[in-house]
C-alpha cells in the first residue's frame, strides 16, 4: 500500500496529509486527536483501503507537520471545521464520510451540525456530543473529575513545560497507563515523540484546549444530527465516562453505538480490528447486528 504524502491548502494556512487507496474510492476523511497526529489512523488506514476507500488523513492544524498559528483564537472550534470544509473543497468533493476520534470527534460533531449537505455518514470513536459534554461538565461531579487536565492544559508555558520534560515523560506515560497494555510500542512512542518535537507543536496542540476556555463554541440553532451515525466507545476511557455515549446517540436521528468493554479511550489502537470490520460495515451499508440502537 502506498501512501501519499503532501501539504494542501485551506482555510489559509497549510495541512500535511497523507491519502491512500483508489482515487475512485469513496472518500473517507480521518480525523485525530489529542496527542496524535495522522498517524494515530495508521491501523485503519490499510484496512480501508482494502475495502476500496480513498483515505485522507490530515495532520489537524497546530499537530506535526501541518502549520501552527500562534493565536488561540486560530484554535476555535469554527476554524477547526472550517479547515475540514476547505480540505475537502480543495480535493474537488462535494459529500465525504467523516470518522473522528477524541478531539477529531468534536469537530466531526460540529461539521455535521453544522455541513450535514457535505456529509454521506458520520463514524464517532469515544467523543460526546457536544452538548452532551457541556452539561456532564456542569453536572456529572465523575466528569468534572475526569477532566481536570483541561485545567492545567491552561496554564501558559508550565503546561509546555512540564509535558516536555524528560523527553516527554509525562506524555508518554500518559499513553501508556491510558491503554491496554502493549497498545503503543517503544516504536510508536518514538514516532509520537518526534511529532511532539516539531517547533511550536506542543503549545499549539495545547491551545486546542485553551481556545475552548476562552472562546467557547457556538452551537448551531438545531444541534441533531441528520446524517447516519456510527459511535464506537472503548468504555474503560480514563477520560471520557462511558455514560457520555448513549445520551449523545439521542442527538442522533439515525444512529448505532457499538461499545468495547475491555478497550479504552484509544479503542482504534486497542481494538483495531473490531473497529475496522464495523467501520467498513458501516460504509458500506452492511451495519452488524450487534449495533445498538
Amino acid at each position: 500500500m502506498e501512501l501519499e504524502h503532501s501539504y494542501i491548502e485551506t482555510n489559509g494556512i497549510r495541512l500535511y496529509v497523507v491519502q491512500a487507496g483508489p482515487k475512485s474510492g469513496i472518500p473517507v476523511v480521518l480525523l485525530h486527536g489529542f496527542p496524535e497526529f495522522w498517524y494515530g489512523w495508521r491501523k485503519q488506514i490499510p484496512a480501508l483501503v482494502n475495502a476500496g476507500c480513498r483515505v485522507v488523513v490530515p495532520d489537524q492544524r497546530g499537530y506535526n507537520l501541518s502549520d501552527k498559528p500562534k493565536d488561540k483564537k486560530d484554535y476555535d472550534i469554527s476554524t477547526l471545521v472550517d479547515d475540514v470544509v476547505g480540505l475537502i473543497k480543495a480535493l474537488d468533493y462535494e459529500k465525504i464520510n467523516l470518522v473522528g476520534h477524541d478531539w477529531g470527534g468534536g469537530v466531526a460533531w460540529m461539521f455535521a451540525m453544522n455541513h450535514p449537505e457535505k456529509l454521506h455518514k458520520l463514524a464517532i470513536l469515544n467523543s460526546p456530543h457536544p452538548v452532551v459534554y457541556r452539561r456532564s461538565l456542569q453536572r456529572d461531579p465523575d466528569q468534572i473529575r475526569r477532566s481536570w487536565y483541561w485545567l492545567f492544559f491552561q496554564l501558559p508555558r508550565l503546561a509546555e513545560k512540564i509535558l516536555s520534560a524528560n523527553d516527554f515523560r509525562e506524555m508518554v506515560r500518559g499513553l501508556r497507563n491510558s491503554s491496554v497494555k502493549n497498545t503503543f510500542t517503544n516504536e510508536d512512542i518514538e514516532t509520537y515523540k518526534a511529532a511532539w518535537s516539531q517547533p511550536g507543536t506542543l503549545t499549539s496542540m495545547l491551545n486546542w484546549y485553551r481556545a475552548v476556555f476562552q472562546f467557547p463554541p457556538k452551537m448551531p440553532a438545531d444541534v441533531q444530527v441528520k446524517t447516519r451515525t456510527l459511535m464506537m466507545w472503548g468504555m474503560k476511557d480514563f477520560a471520557l465516562s462511558h455514560r457520555l455515549a448513549r445520551p449523545s446517540m439521542d442527538y442522533c436521528d439515525d444512529r448505532n453505538l457499538i461499545l468495547f468493554p475491555e478497550s479504552t479511550h484509544w479503542v482504534q489502537h486497542d481494538a483495531a480490528d473490531e473497529v475496522n470490520h464495523y467501520l467498513i460495515d458501516f460504509l458500506f451499508d452492511s451495519i452488524t447486528k450487534r449495533a445498538i440502537k
